[in-house]
């Protein structure tokens, strides 16, 4: 019995992204098959709910659909969907206004971290802490400590000072210690 879902046999990602280019309903499927746990694993750590994840993921499908023939064909295609689901993500927090405001701290402060729990803990079970986090703190640790972006990229693309960024990053990193530290407890 395989509880895994295997990838399609044949799966030609240049056939099925020409066939998405002309509208092809069935290489979109294809498409949207190959690569949705892919995106919805992104979406999950950016969302507050496995529902707002699925909108994203949604959204970010209808995007992908919609400029395909914008993606050049020498790049890697999961950089280009990645880069998409995190500003449909960015966009979602947006629209929703969900950002909270933050005061700036020049500095920041390195929290010793405590060892244990932290390293059996599942990937379920981090999603599930990660959306616990404000949308600000949440937005900047993924994409900082995840997808490896600079503060001042983030900055950018958040439009808020860089300070900021550096500040919600501690306060998302001192959050999820508390939430470590809570879980554990429980656990006991």
């Amino acid at each position: 019995m395989i509880f895994f879902r295997q990838k399609e046999k044949g799966f030609k990602l240049k056939k099925v992204l020409n066939g998405c280019k002309w509208g092809d309903l069935n290489s979109q499927e294809q498409l949207y098959r190959e690569y949705y746990a892919y995106v919805r694993s992104i979406a999950l750590r950016y969302a507050s709910s496995d529902d707002f994840a699925s909108e994203i993921t949604n959204d970010t499908f209808l995007k992908v659909f919609k400029h395909i023939s914008t993606y050049n064909e020498n790049s890697d295609f999961k950089a280009w969907i990645r880069r998409i689901t995190i500003n449909t993500s960015l966009d979602y927090n947006k629209k929703e206004k969900k950002y909270q405001e933050n005061d700036t701290i020049d500095e920041t402060i390195d929290l010793p971290t405590s060892h244990g729990i932290e390293e059996t803990l599942n990937a379920e079970t981090i999603i599930l802490l990660l959306q616990q986090l404000p949308p600000l703190y949440r937005m900047t640790f993924n994409l900082h400590e995840i997808e490896g972006f600079s503060h001042e990229e983030i900055a950018r693309m958040m439009n808020i000072k860089t300070s900021t960024s550096r500040a919600n990053l501690t306060r998302a990193k001192k959050e999820l210690r508390v939430l470590i530290q809570n879980l554990n407890h429980h656990e006991k």
